[in-house]
């Protein structure tokens, strides 16, 4: 009796194998990581590609906003280049959405720079008629500053939402941090 052989199967990690999109810096693929409303924070790990639980915030607070980050991207913090997606809906995890970006949240984690990249999701018609930062209700300014201002005080963290960027900022960052991803990781194929 001949044994079948079971083809080999490769996982992509989705930091590393799901692309940054053919339309960037206007235009990306967002990897949704926390789900509007959450209280947990989640992260891929950057050795498996799994969701790792990373802590349940230690405030009150939910996400405001769909958390994720930009494939094949690497922020000056070390970690992928994080993205808000604005959304009516919550977006259920390692989920990619075509992202379109308004802005950037220009963000100081412990004295570390971590820019939050201000995007819609491009299919939600409640939402896709934003084209700038400026098209948003003046009060989610007000939210996203102090949910990401306070949702760390619980841990003896300190975080300074320094300004919100038009989209040209951000542009110039995500195209900044797929210069680095490419700078630090080598790509066969």
């Amino acid at each position: 009796m001949t044994m079948k052989k079971t083809p080999t199967i490769q996982v992509l990690h989705p930091w590393h194998g799901a692309h940054f999109g053919t339309k960037a810096p206007q235009r990306v693929n967002a990897l949704i990581e926390i789900t509007q409303g959450s209280r947990t924070k989640y992260e891929i790990d950057k050795e498996t590609g799994l969701l790792r639980l990373d802590r349940v915030i230690y405030s009150s607070f939910h996400y405001p906003v769909n958390y994720g980050f930009i494939p094949q991207t690497l922020g000056l913090d070390g970690d992928p280049l994080d993205i808000l997606v604005l959304c009516s809906q919550p977006i259920q995890t390692l989920c990619l959405v075509d992202a379109t970006i308004i802005g950037n949240m220009q963000m100081i984690d412990n004295g570390e720079e971590d820019d939050k990249i201000i995007a819609i999701a491009t299919k939600d018609p409640s939402v896709n008629h934003m084209q700038e930062i400026d098209d948003l209700p003046r009060h989610f300014f007000n939210e996203l500053k102090n949910y990401f201002e306070q949702y760390k005080v619980l841990e003896n963290k300190e975080v300074v939402i320094e300004d919100f960027q038009p989209r040209e900022v951000a542009y110039k960052i995500v195209e900044d941090a797929i210069a680095l991803y490419k700078e630090t990781f080598t790509h066969e194929g």
